[in-house]
Parts: C-alpha cells; sequence; structure tokens
C-alpha cells in the first residue's frame, strides 16, 4: 500500500498494491493492522456504507459533530467520481480548504477523511457504486451539512450546472460559513 499524503493535515489518499495475472486481479483493500502502522492512525472502523448513484449525482457535504463525529475511508466499487474532503476544524491551518480527489474502480485508489471534515462526492460515470468505512456509528441528531455549491468553498464538481442532480435536503444547506458559527461558534 502506498500512502500520499494531501495538502490538508490527516487527509491521506491510498493507492493498493495490485497483482495480476490472466486471472484478473487481487489486493488487498483493508487490512487494519497494515492500515494503523502505515498511517500511523488508531482507527477502528465499525460500519460500512455503500451507495450507488447515476451520473450528475452529487452527495455531501456532510459530517457529524462531537463525540459523534466519523472517520471515513472511502472508495469506488464501480464507476468513477471526484471525492471531496473540506477541513471543519476550527484552529486547523487548512480550516475551509479542500481537496478533490478522483476515485474509480480502475484507479482503485481510496481517501483517508478524518474526523472533523465535510464529505461529499460527484458521479463523474454513467453509474457508480460507493463504498465507505467508519469508525463510529451514524447518529442522526449529529449530522450537520454545508451548501456543496458554496461560492467561498468555490469546489469545482467537475459537472456541468445543468448536469447536477442534488438532493432537497442538500440543496437547503446553509453555507460554510454560516455552519461554522451555528455549529462551532455558540
Amino acid at each position: 500500500m502506498k500512502i500520499i499524503t494531501t495538502k490538508l493535515e490527516g487527509c491521506l489518499l491510498l493507492e493498493p498494491s495490485v497483482y495480476t495475472d490472466q486471472r484478473g486481479y487481487f489486493f488487498e483493500s483493508f487490512n487494519k493492522k497494515r492500515f494503523n502502522e502505515e498511517t500511523g492512525l488508531q482507527v477502528d472502523f465499525v460500519q460500512d456504507n455503500q451507495s450507488f448513484s447515476s451520473r450528475g449525482v452529487i452527495r455531501g457535504l456532510h459530517a457529524q459533530l462531537g463525540e459523534h463525529a466519523q472517520a471515513k475511508l472511502v472508495r469506488v466499487l464501480e464507476g468513477e467520481v471526484i471525492d471531496v474532503a473540506v477541513d471543519a476544524r476550527p484552529g486547523s491551518t487548512t480550516f475551509g480548504e479542500y481537496v478533490a480527489v478522483n476515485l474509480s474502480a480502475e484507479n482503485r485508489r481510496q481517501l483517508f477523511v478524518p474526523r472533523g471534515f465535510l464529505h461529499g462526492f460527484a458521479v463523474l460515470s454513467e453509474t457508480a457504486s460507493f463504498f465507505y468505512k467508519c469508525d463510529n456509528y451514524y447518529q442522526k441528531d449529529a449530522e450537520w451539512g454545508v451548501d456543496l455549491l458554496d461560492k467561498d468553498l468555490a469546489i469545482d464538481w467537475q459537472l456541468a450546472p445543468e448536469e447536477m442532480i442534488i438532493s432537497d435536503k442538500d440543496l437547503h444547506l446553509p453555507s460554510f460559513k454560516q455552519a461554522i458559527d451555528r455549529y462551532f461558534n455558540k
């Protein structure tokens, strides 16, 4: 496994070692001991989630608050997405900045999104199956999010506006500044 650091502290891109022959390929998608040793983190994933979406669907930007915050290890099983992590940790030197990486079934890359980050993705292929591990259980009451089209964040979702398919819930989320004021500057 190759670990690539991003500009956001703790947010890591992982490339598995893939073994191919005439039968196809094999790779270890996750090994807790190796992950913890090679990243220097102590992460205990407790929940797996999977979604299926069509081209143009954007899911995000979401996170959970306080003791219910989640670190995630995300990957694509089929198709391609642009995956985005936004540093929402007040006091962080990269607060309000984001990374965007292409994840696909073909490149087999995974992104580790630490606790305190907002997360979202946009489907670039005809369809995509998206899979992620979480180190904490989902709690609806702890959920929060940010407008994925926030002008201050200026995320390039690699889709034309007329292609974007966004849930009603996500269309009505506050800006990054409004959300930070609401949840962290009380």
